[in-house]
């Protein structure tokens, strides 16, 4: 029996990971369910903020990558209708799923084109329509999906949402009829492990966030919640710099913090290898002003890092867990938990690495989530 044929539209793919979540989304996915679906991925020649293609690819044709997906790197001057439509015409998709809304090739285009066909399309909203989200730009945003609401772009489409939030900011900004699948992310495919040991001596405290440098991230925000941190503190950086002059109003906040905070900037790391690096701080400080999921998160716990983030990701309840700290974005609230983990030693602090770890144990991707999301992608 011949697997379903799956499309896909994607800015960016491996071997980019720049983007971040949605990348990791996709590839979790992919890496679940290769040997259910027939992947084809469209997307992107050119890593994320770069401008060089990726070295040793080939452009414009399907190509396939060591797992058995099948990729179209697009160049440049090969994105464009008359090249998408090539390809939509080439099979009988079982589903065309896109990710994201606002990319104009990536999103956009393929919804245009698909129009009034009988070809079922997902599309992943990925944190798109979240509070925090729609805050930034949001009378352009109103706008665009005004435009394709009028333009019956969005007519027969279905929409992916990971938890019930998204789900109801779906409903809200696209229709209140809008058929929405509730189907969390997958997490990547990792091998049991106890947390490494860590050393953590009363007045130390080793921070560390994966994340673009943007305000969406509210690095800022972060960097700001040090000024009366007390101990010997260190928070190191790593991820791309998605704004210039949102950087340079960071590195302003950093030359403001006292003498016994020292915030680096790291430069971006390859997601493979983040689980190794996390061994050597004390929690994920990440608070972001939404996410869909927190991949980067759910691979801190597995690493038994205690995370000290956001009221708005999935991630909640985490102090009753002992696996750190979901707080409303309020800098007080957040300078005291910093002060609470600069004090604790290591026999506290173990206690907090084994409720991280234990909590990524217990919503690790179960076999029946994987279900969901291959239902999700055949309609089966």
């Amino acid at each position: 029996m011949s697997k379903p044929q799956v499309l896909v539209f994607i800015d960016w793919y491996s071997p980019g990971f720049k983007a971040g979540g949605p990348v990791r989304s996709l590839v979790n996915m992919v890496d679940h369910l290769r040997d259910r679906i027939d992947f084809h991925i469209v997307t992107s020649d050119t890593e994320y903020t770069e401008r060089t293609p990726y070295p040793r690819i080939t452009t414009d044709r399907w190509t396939t990558l060591p797992g058995g997906e099948k990729i179209w790197y697009a160049s440049k001057s090969r994105t464009n209708s008359e090249a998408w439509n090539r390809i939509l015409g080439e099979k009988a998709w079982d589903n065309v799923y896109i990710n994201g809304l606002y990319s104009r090739w990536f999103s956009i285009a393929p919804l245009r084109l698909l129009k009034g066909s009988n070809v079922r399309r997902v599309v992943a909203v990925r944190g798109m329509l979240a509070s925090g989200m729609m805050k930034h730009g949001a009378l352009k945003k109103r706008a665009f999906l005004a435009a394709m609401k009028l333009f019956s772009n969005y007519k027969h489409v279905e929409f992916q949402a990971t938890n019930t939030e998204e789900a109801e900011d779906i409903k809200r900004w696209i229709a209140r009829d809008a058929v929405v699948h509730l189907v969390p992310n997958l997490a990547r495919k990792l091998i049991a492990a106890a947390p490494p040991p860590r050393d953590k001596k009363a007045g130390e405290l080793r921070l560390i966030s994966v994340a673009r440098i943007a305000v969406e991230k509210n690095t800022l925000f972060a960097i700001e919640c040090l000024k009366n941190a007390v101990g010997n503190i260190t928070f190191d950086l790593y991820g791309p710099i998605y704004d210039e002059a949102y950087w340079k109003l960071c590195q302003q906040a950093i030359a403001q913090l006292p003498p016994n905070v020292q915030v680096n900037y790291k430069g971006v790391i390859h997601p493979e290898k983040v689980p190794a690096l996390f061994a050597h701080f004390h929690a994920l400080f990440m608070p972001s002003q939404g996410e869909n999921f927190g991949h980067t998160m759910a691979e801190a716990l597995a690493a038994g890092l205690p995370l000290l983030i956001s009221d708005r990701t999935p991630w909640r309840g985490l102090e009753e867990k002992k696996a750190g700290w979901d707080l409303a974005l309020d800098r007080q609230r957040f300078s005291d938990a910093i002060r609470y983990l600069a004090q604790m030693e290591s026999t506290e602090f173990s206690r907090w690495t084994n409720g991280a770890a234990s909590l990524a144990k217990n919503r690790n991707s179960p076999p029946d989530m994987v279900e969901k999301t291959c239902l999700l992608l055949t309609g089966a």
